[in-house]
């Protein structure tokens, strides 16, 4: 044999000599690999930190989606406008003026606008206040749960509301007022609400009668009378 022979048959056996064996996966990797570690529930990479929470309906707005408020939001070019099924008038006032109270606290379009409109629109028919009367201590409890709201805009619905009920309503407000100016007293330290809060609590003791007066005296101690 020469002696290129003898040397090509050693170069051969050794890339064989160091060309590792290929690596078989043992039982503990394949068992890793099929099932996955407890700690991988936990991956955040699983979790979108930016998605949007699911927001669960709100009674009024369940209420809406299943047809219980008798009126539907109908979009003008200029103005917004409820288009009622019947006539506001020959609607009972309970429950659906309690149930527009409740609405007020709504964030989002269109209840924001069916309810402070459905609650000025029940107000104005013939009679309102024989209606108003008997469910007068549901409606104003709540109204209150508009006027505690942290969001702005749905504490300014609830005092409109407010002042809304009490002309409508007129010294028969007074027994439910000291509790409703609790709330509204904490808006009065904001310089946004003052001048608002001012001319609805005006209102409200224009429409209330001098009993009123007292009443919003002993919440508001600086609280100025404008009635002669």
């Amino acid at each position: 044999m020469s002696s290129s022979s003898r040397g090509g048959i050693r170069s051969a056996s050794q890339r064989t000599k160091a060309t590792p064996p290929p690596s078989i996966p043992s039982s503990t990797n394949r068992a890793s690999s099929s099932h996955p570690r407890p700690s991988d529930k936990l991956n955040p990479k699983t979790i979108d930190p930016f998605a949007e929470p699911r927001r669960s309906p709100s009674a009024f707005s369940a209420v809406y989606s299943r047809g219980g408020i008798p009126c539907r939001l109908v979009h003008g070019s200029v103005k917004h406008n409820l288009q009622w099924e019947r006539l506001p008038e020959t609607i009972p006032f309970d429950p659906l003026l309690i149930t527009l109270a409740e609405g007020l606290k709504e964030t989002r379009h269109p209840y924001t606008f069916v309810s402070q409109e459905g609650f000025k629109e029940l107000l104005m028919v013939p009679g309102a206040k024989e209606k108003v009367l008997p469910i007068l201590p549901k409606v104003t409890a709540a109204l209150k749960g508009a006027l505690v709201h942290s969001d702005g805009s749905v504490f300014e619905r609830g005092l409109n509301a407010l002042v809304q009920l009490s002309s409508v309503v007129g010294p028969s407000l007074n027994i439910h007022l000291k509790q409703l100016l609790t709330s509204i007293s904490k808006r009065l330290m904001e310089k946004t609400y003052k001048e608002q809060i001012t001319a609805a609590l005006q209102e409200m003791e224009q429409y209330g009668g001098k009993e009123s007066l007292g009443i919003i005296k002993s919440k508001i101690p600086t609280y100025c009378s404008t009635c002669n």
